[in-house]
């Protein structure tokens, strides 16, 4: 089947998986405490709502890259946003709290998979060229968009219809792409004689993944030390040492190390893990102001980070010219150092602040945020064989899930140390509470610092000529 008039169509939803995926990770930090309510959650059980999704989207991601590449990206796609779909459906069914927290934990294998396969799925079905830059143009910037998108949106479903709903609305997306996909995508994958799937190093790194992260979403409520959470960290590391070894002894491993010769993927893994860790943070800290400060409800919440969507907008129409002008590393300096600004304004809000005082430093992130988030996976796509696309987008993005669950783990650590014993963010007085998230944003400032250092060492200066400029839909 001839699919070059279909491009448009294959470009749409690429672009809303990745949309959906964005949206996914911010949209139930809004809905969060009506559905804690709703089911009975303690304070410390609420946490495994994000950290189910990101246990086992950060945890499987490699392997989701390694299947990608060897079964079909296509056919990886379909199953993926299948698996989002049902771990959807099931968290908006959910009555109880195991129910909603494997749901979310399915939703996060769904992106695992799905993200390494978008990614090569936009490298096979689209020229090398102007072609290809402008489709990975939007599929990038519909995650910088998406991020913010969700927290309107959750506030908006909440408050209208109920948090079930914050599940419920990507279940016919994940099946409108489900039936699309095989009319409108090309199939891809690797040209192999036997398809070695590499059992160990993909059963020693995924379990080593599984308990590091574990670890870092645990260590902050049970203790850096605690018997119940170092034991996982230090047989994570030694699962991941071992993978080191059993990738070196193979014959077809899951990761080359070679490519860690690649100086722009090395540097975009990096980069994803400062963004996430600084950008990524946001998200939690500001709802955090606007209900437990501010006092308000998740509509009001949702509408106070319209600013911050709209930014993001502009920010990704921005790309193209600041990457003709200033080239890759350039750009995502550009958007590191708007993050320094932007959360060093944020360290000025008041407790009897309003939406209003929100505005200009969310607006200054917003278009840093798109500038980063975009330009990395650009980055990292470049000089990458056909045949590791899928493990190159799984690094850059193992890195991002990696960086967010450190950057949030070491900042409450950090808030945790100053509270003194027993006290904890949901029980604080409105000015405490602000003086708390004023360290965050100081915190997530000196990391966007930390990342224009490293966008300048680690990635290539060189500027992309005119037929590598990324075209970004305007």
């Amino acid at each position: 089947m001839n699919l070059t008039r279909f491009k448009g169509l294959a470009l749409f939803i690429l672009a809303i998986s990745q949309l959906v995926l964005a949206l996914d990770y911010t949209i139930i930090f809004v809905a969060m405490p009506s559905l804690g309510n709703d089911l009975g959650f303690s304070a410390n059980h609420l946490q495994w709502v994000v950290s189910a999704y990101s246990l086992a989207f950060g945890g499987f991601l490699l392997i989701g890259g390694r299947l990608s590449d060897l079964m079909g990206r296509r056919r990886m796609f379909m199953i993926a946003i299948g698996l989002f779909g049902l771990g959807s459906l099931l968290g908006g069914l959910a009555e109880s709290q195991l129910m909603l927290i494997v749901a979310r934990a399915l939703q996060g294998l769904g992106g695992a998979l799905l993200s390494p396969a978008t990614l090569s799925l936009i490298m096979s079905n689209f020229e090398e060229g102007p072609e290809r830059n402008r489709a990975m143009g939007i599929w990038a910037a519909m995650g910088g968009v998406g991020m913010s998108l969700g927290l309107l949106l959750g506030g908006v479903l909440t408050s209208y219809i109920g948090w079930e709903a914050t599940f419920l609305v990507n279940v016919p997306i994940a099946l409108l792409v489900v039936i699309l996909a095989p009319f409108v995508l090309k199939e891809s994958k690797v040209s192999v004689t036997t398809k070695h799937y590499d059992a160990a190093g993909t059963i020693s790194v995924t379990a080593g993944l599984l308990l590091v992260v574990y670890y870092l979403i645990q260590a902050p409520v049970e203790g850096w030390g605690s018997v119940t959470t170092l034991p996982a960290a230090l047989i994570g590391v030694l699962m991941l040492l071992a993978f080191v070894l059993i990738e070196k002894r193979t014959k077809e491993p899951l990761i080359s190390f070679r490519m860690f010769r690649n100086r722009n993927l090395t540097g975009a893994a990096l980069i994803a893990f400062l963004f996430s860790a600084s950008f990524g943070s946001l998200y939690y800290f500001m709802t955090l102001y606007t209900q437990g400060v501010l006092g308000f409800s998740a509509i009001q919440s949702g509408f106070s980070f319209l600013p911050l969507t709209l930014s993001a907008f502009v920010g990704a129409k921005l790309i193209n010219g600041m990457l003709s002008k200033v080239g890759v590393a350039g750009t995502i300096a550009t958007g590191m150092g708007l993050g320094v600004i932007g959360f060093l304004m944020l360290t000025g809000l008041s407790e009897t602040g309003s939406a209003w005082g929100i505005i200009p430093g969310t607006v200054v992130i917003g278009i840093g945020q798109a500038l980063v988030f975009t330009t990395m996976f650009i980055a990292g796509s470049a000089g990458i064989e056909p045949k590791e696309q899928g493990v190159a987008s799984a690094l850059i993005s193992t890195g991002q899930q990696i960086g967010g669950a450190i950057g949030l783990a070491v900042i409450m650590a950090i808030i945790s140390a100053s509270l003194g014993t027993g006290a904890t963010l949901e029980h604080m007085l409105p000015a405490d509470l602000n003086h708390a998230i004023h360290t965050a944003f100081f915190i997530a400032a000196a990391t966007t610092l930390l990342g224009i250092v490293v966008a300048f060492l680690a990635l290539k200066q060189a500027k992309p000529s005119a037929d590598n400029q990324v075209k970004v839909a305007h």
